[in-house]
């Protein structure tokens, strides 16, 4: 692979003003699409010689058959640009987005003559006002319903209303009160379009001044002993604070803010956007994205900043994000250039916006796991996932069994393995294996080790007896080390380990000195998701949108998961050997001592006085303890 691309400009023809650029293929086609503050610099860093360069970058790079570029006045414009060549040309190295479409809104429909409350997916309604997404149909209709008793509205479909307009009899909300009846007169259409913009005014947060409103109405028509009216605005009242109700207020009443919480790996991203207005969340939005090159959490913010605003009018005061773009400045004069008034861009670093990033970081954080498992959960999708794998490996026949391998350990000491097998596409739990490893010099001796002792068995019948060292534990069943099944049952297809060249490397001696034959092998680096073969100078890297790497993903993911959870549970097991050997401490307080401090770590910390405030522990048994730890950890030293 040649070091330089044939279309490099030279380095004087590049601009150092601020600009946008576009990567093109060999049939014109915008690949890519990014804005600079300096162009030069900026595309210098594209054209650094491509074995610096991060793997799904020289993938674009070398994809492009030229670059061009575009200079404009200011940062702000160069903003502009870039959003809307991104929306113009869809490039496939962008970003990619995908909006949970299943959740519903509330949109009234401000074109019409009477406008209406509906609920909708369709966010395309001329002129119509949303609030949402929600979580639930039924919590846009409970909103609903709660909301047309203190802003009676129209909610009728378009042909009650016109046989209304026509018969002059109101339609059947407005028969029982639930509609002031523009239909048919009951209200103008001035007073309806007024309870209108009330309506729109509270959900955007004008809650406490509503709540005075009716409050002094209420005391006003009970002094006057108009007690109707009174009994009108006590039940308003109530339906106002029955919606408050359903919102906590998560921010100060008077705060208006988008608070977005972002969780990533190195493929995907999952976005969370909290609507905040008058300090309650209004709506949430789940947004999935794929990333193809390298992006940083800053540069990622940007692209979800533009996108959440481009077409938007509905901006706040406030924007909250975890990271500050590096451009926050240009985005801010932006947003308030769109609406009208000053826009600030902060990241939420305590109090209650920190309490409330976290909650939303915890979301995106669930949301990225569903995104990431969804697809390998689906039949047609692990049949894609296999098909892929075998052709990206260069295999003749899917894997249909698949083995990862992962070596853990704690600051090189307490090693231990595990191996993980997925049929078919799916989990079986049931074969899962452990290892403890006594003596190695690094991880790839680990794994060699390992998979020797694996693949000794590879051949033996069903009934051989299972290998001594290796413990079988399924962590779905809770069930301990001693539980054993009749060994290695099958052959696999391919095995997976978890690292770059050397630990492939030592994985394939270790194939090759067993004399095992017809397996695949391939090893995922963690850090920029590639592929490594036996004997490649380069990676296998596998499309964003790929199934395959998914699936891959997934496996090393388990092993880890697994391994980790092994060696904890080893752990446990060293310290609770060492505290039977304290006079006086039987089963149930060395389950208290552990359930208490909730890691071994903290036990061994801990002095006489903190053990002594467990259950059933008094001085001299506290002392004991605090010695036999001691002494245990000078004898491991």
């Amino acid at each position: 692979m040649a070091d330089v691309l044939p279309y490099k400009p030279r380095t004087g023809e590049i601009p150092t003003d601020p600009g946008v650029y576009r990567f093109r293929d060999a049939d014109g086609r915008v690949l890519y699409v990014g804005k600079a503050k300096n162009l030069r610099q900026r595309l210098s860093n594209y054209f650094a010689p491509l074995r610096t360069l991060h793997e799904r970058t020289r993938r674009m790079v070398t994809t492009a058959a030229s670059v061009e570029w575009t200079v404009v006045a200011t940062d702000v414009d160069s903003l502009q640009l870039e959003y809307m060549w991104i929306k113009e040309f869809d490039p496939p190295f962008n970003v990619r987005y995908k909006d949970d479409k299943s959740y519903p809104f509330m949109a009234i429909t401000l074109a019409d003559e009477a406008p209406r409350v509906i609920v909708t997916r369709n966010r395309r309604i001329p002129g119509a006002k949303y609030f949402g997404p929600f979580p639930k149909v039924w919590a846009v209709h409970d909103t609903i319903e709660l909301m047309i008793r203190a802003f009676p509205i129209r909610t009728c479909s378009d042909a009650s209303y016109r046989k209304a307009m026509q018969t002059g009899r109101p339609c059947f909300p407005g028969q029982i009160g639930r509609c002031g009846g523009p239909c048919s007169m009951t209200c103008t259409i001035e007073e309806h379009r007024a309870m209108v913009d009330d309506f729109i005014a509270f959900m955007e947060g004008g809650d406490e001044r509503f709540t005075r409103e009716l409050t002094k109405r209420m005391r006003e028509a009970s002094a006057a002993m108009d007690y109707e009216a009174a009994a009108k605005y006590r039940d308003k009242l109530a339906s106002i604070d029955a919606v408050l109700g359903k919102s906590a207020l998560v921010l100060a009443a008077d705060e208006d803010a988008d608070l977005f919480g972002i969780a990533e790996d190195e493929l995907s991203a999952a976005v969370q956007h909290f609507v905040i207005r008058g300090g309650r969340v209004r709506g949430v939005r789940a947004t999935a994205i794929d990333k193809e090159i390298d992006i940083s959490g800053p540069e990622l913010v940007d692209q979800v900043l533009q996108r959440a605003y481009g077409e938007s009018t509905d901006i706040p005061r406030r924007i909250l994000v975890p990271w500050l773009p590096e451009d926050a400045v240009e985005l801010e004069e932006w947003l308030r250039e769109k609406r009208g008034r000053k826009v600030e861009i902060a990241v939420a670093q305590r109090g209650q916006r920190a309490e409330l990033m976290r909650t939303a970081t915890l979301n995106a954080t669930q949301a990225l796991i569903r995104h990431k498992t969804k697809r390998t959960s689906d039949y047609v999708a692990r049949t894609q996932a296999l098909t892929d794998l075998q052709e990206a490996l260069g295999m003749d026949e899917a894997p249909l069994r698949i083995e990862c391998y992962d070596i853990s350990h704690l600051s090189g000491t307490n090693v231990v393995a595990s191996m993980v097998v997925f049929e078919d596409g799916l989990p079986r739990k049931d074969q899962y294996r452990s290892f403890n490893i006594a003596e190695t010099t690094d991880d790839t001796d680990s794994m060699y080790q390992v998979l020797m002792r694996r693949l000794a068995h590879i051949d033996s019948a069903p009934e051989t007896l299972p290998d001594p060292t290796a413990e079988v534990v399924d962590p779905s069943s809770g069930s301990g080390a001693g539980s054993r099944r009749p060994r290695f049952a099958y052959r696999p297809q391919l095995l997976i380990v978890d690292g770059g060249q050397p630990q492939v490397a030592a994985a394939e001696r270790a194939l090759r000195d067993s004399g095992a034959t017809g397996i695949a092998l391939c090893g995922i680096a963690k850090r920029l998701e590639e592929i490594w073969l036996p004997g490649d100078d380069f990676p296998v890297i596998l499309p964003r949108t790929s199934e395959a790497l998914y699936l891959v993903q997934r496996l090393r993911d388990e092993a880890h998961r697994f391994a980790i959870t092994h060696q904890r549970r080893r752990r446990r097991r060293d310290i609770t050997t060492v505290l039977s050997e304290v006079p006086g401490l039987g089963d149930a307080r060395i389950k208290a001592l552990l359930k208490h401090f909730g890691s071994v770590a903290k036990l061994r910390a801990a002095d006489a006085e903190q053990i002594q405030e467990v259950s059933g522990i008094g001085p001299a048994l506290a002392r004991s303890i605090q010695a036999r730890l001691s002494k245990g950890a000078v004898e491991n030293a």
